[in-house]
């Protein structure tokens, strides 16, 4: 695994992004893992956070592209933070954008978004940006993958690839977040031990793709 992928890992459970317990996704499962990127809450952790999609954006798509999509309203941020990413790391210039921001007929699109569950949100999102203009949305960016079931037997992100012939990648996976922290010492605790795993695999083997 890269090393910016365990970083990104380790800043997640820092800010409190990523928790371990009992939740409800927005599909409606209930999840022993979370990912809320509404923690991120600083102008240092939302630097560090726009670097780490910088280079997930640039590993998928490049950066032959026009503008980075941020739905309102956990995505404007992110798109902020990112394009500022990579003008720094890069020396690209992408404008970003969201719900109510003009896009130019025409324009590349990469929507930049926290997590995708059920692939319910990009639903929302692929009208607005096209009630906006003659747009070619390309790709679509998250923070984690969470490698379940969308609506059908295969995986959110492989659907949405498939239904909206859109690019997807993540900075990391579930099953990179499992690896990096089982039975793994991290500031003195172990956060994932063997009974949160056997909690992961039921959720898994319940809402798991089926191959």
């Amino acid at each position: 695994m890269e090393a910016y992928k365990k970083e990104f890992i380790e800043f997640m459970v820092d800010c409190q992004v990523l928790k371990f317990g009992d939740f409800v996704t927005k599909s409606g499962r209930k999840t022993p893992f979370f990912v809320n990127t509404g923690f991120y809450r600083t102008g240092a952790q939302l630097r560090r956070l726009g670097q780490y999609y910088a280079e997930a954006v640039n590993n998928k798509f490049g950066l032959d592209f026009d503008v980075l999509f941020g739905p309102a309203y956990k995505g404007i941020p992110l798109s902020v933070a990112v394009t500022i990413a990579i003008s720094e790391k890069y020396g690209q210039d992408i404008r970003y954008c969201s719900n109510s921001s003009p896009i130019n007929d025409g324009d590349r699109v990469v929507i930049i978004e926290d997590v995708t569950t059920a692939g319910t949100s990009i639903e929302e999102t692929l009208p607005i940006i096209k009630a906006q203009g003659d747009v070619n949305p390309i790709g679509l960016v998250v923070s984690v993958d969470r490698m379940e079931r969308g609506k059908g037997t295969k995986s959110a992100l492989s659907e949405i690839e498939e239904k909206y012939g859109l690019k997807t990648t993540a900075i990391v996976t579930m099953a990179e977040v499992v690896e990096h922290l089982y039975n793994k010492e991290y500031k003195g605790k172990v956060i994932i031990d063997d009974k949160l795993k056997a909690a992961i695999d039921a959720y898994y083997e319940q809402y798991g793709v089926k191959e």
